[in-house]
């Protein structure tokens, strides 16, 4: 995961399981020039709402074992990291890597759609309950999107 590898990296390079914000952004942009300082600070944003993040007294915590990510050694991350994915697309991807074939996912999500009369996103959730995937932390945008609707 890209995302996961990205927010690793500062945290293995400074040693430590705690940054501030300042330190995190500098690290990625002035420090690797991967990104802009703005775009550093989206990359926070985005990882905080996919749970990589949390912030904790005023600093940037890994909700994950940055070490125990692998950061092959001429990693550079793509522009995608900057865009935060929808519930649909965080469930995909996590029911594709669990070996399911996308094409078989989006047409038995799609079905379940159709017949339950859920939202994409619910209808993922179900999907991929039912291949036997944890998707526990997209379960709640997809219920908010079945709220909202």
């Amino acid at each position: 995961m890209s995302l996961e590898t990205t927010v690793a990296v500062p945290f293995r390079q400074e040693g430590r399981d705690r940054l501030g914000d300042g330190e995190f952004v500098v690290a990625l942009s002035l420090d690797r020039d991967w990104f802009s300082p703005d775009q550093a600070k989206r990359v926070v944003d985005v990882a905080l709402g996919r749970g990589l993040l949390e912030r904790d007294d005023g600093d940037l915590v890994a909700a994950f074992d940055p070490d125990g990510v692998d950061v092959p050694e001429e990693f550079t991350p793509d522009a995608d990291v900057l865009r935060e994915q929808s519930a649909f697309e965080q469930v995909l991807d996590r029911v594709t890597d669990a070996g399911v074939e996308k094409q078989a996912a989006v047409a038995g999500i799609n079905e379940l759609q159709r017949e339950l009369g859920l939202t994409i996103e619910a209808a993922a959730v179900v999907y991929a309950r039912r291949e036997g995937v944890d998707v526990s932390d997209a379960a709640g945008a997809a219920r908010d999107s079945v709220l909202s609707e």
